[in-house]
């Protein structure tokens, strides 16, 4: 039985990293004003953010339609896949899940397709994809795949320390005297993942220090556990993105292949240019 895994660009998955999963990947939309991009397909986390900082706007973003997804499921029956697994940016912070559902139920009929909501985002919705595309390539099972997918649900996570909160002023999530003060005082607010968002976890001084503190983070939530996998994200900043996957092999004496993915601007608008983050699979 021929399965094709089916993601959105949410996942953060670089492109080589679908190539050699066979992972199809559904983008998510980008509008400014009237005209409208598709992520990674014709507009990237850079051209976001040069047009960003030249019109002084934030775009809006989309989930892709039911119709895009019934084209990605087609397209795969069409090269002769006998079912579809889809995994989905968690539900809490998107329809994307609802529209994948309606275009599994309502469009493309009588096929065998299965939606998962990750309950996740950026790499840790991408490491599950990858680990139903591993267990698949390996022989597993429509069930056996989607199990491998959902094992890692409770070994993941995440962490991301913003660079300025000037997108975040923008948005209007934070008021600009706020955002100001704060950039003054060179703070740097750290994410983290909870309930499939991402949400405020702490507030530190600087750069640096931010960095230090998500690998304070890292290897608390660590403990006794070995990492299975880790990637290192970034919002068009890749020197940056290398620099934080050194110092993190470097502190938690990780020998291990470090992704460095960028985010992907169906996420990234509401992050800023300039984060750094880490996303962990332990054992």
């Amino acid at each position: 039985m021929k399965i094709a895994v089916v993601t959105d660009t949410d996942a953060s998955l670089p492109q080589h990293i679908c190539d050699q999963y066979q992972i199809r990947l559904v983008p998510i939309t980008v509008q400014f004003g009237e005209e409208s991009f598709e992520s990674e397909v014709d507009i990237t986390d850079e051209e976001v953010f040069v047009r960003i900082d030249r019109e002084g706007k934030l775009p809006t973003t989309a989930a892709p339609s039911p119709g895009k997804w019934a084209q990605a499921f087609q397209a795969a029956f069409d090269d002769g896949a006998d079912a579809v697994l889809c995994f989905t940016v968690s539900a809490n912070l998107s329809t994307t899940y609802d529209a994948a559902v309606m275009a599994a139920t309502d469009i493309i009929k009588d096929k065998n397709i299965t939606v998962v909501d990750t309950n996740s985002l950026s790499m840790a919705q991408g490491f599950m994809a990858m680990a139903a595309a591993k267990a698949l390539q390996e022989g597993a099972g429509l069930e056996e795949a989607v199990a491998a997918a959902k094992a890692l649900d409770g070994r993941m996570f995440l962490y991301g320390a913003l660079s300025t909160l000037r997108y975040l002023a923008m948005s209007g999530r934070v008021g600009h005297i706020a955002a100001g003060m704060a950039n003054l005082l060179d703070i740097k607010p750290i994410l983290t993942m909870e309930n499939g968002k991402l949400e405020l976890f702490e507030k530190v001084r600087t750069r640096k220090k931010a960095w230090n503190r998500m690998l304070e983070l890292s290897k608390e939530k660590l403990g006794d556990k070995k990492i299975e996998q880790l990637a290192v994200l970034h919002v068009a900043c890749q020197a940056d993105a290398e620099e934080f996957a050194q110092m993190t092999r470097e502190y938690l004496g990780y020998s291990g292949v470090i992704m460095i993915s960028g985010m992907t601007a169906g996420l990234s608008v509401h992050t800023g240019a300039g984060m750094v983050g880490i996303t962990v699979v332990t054992d």
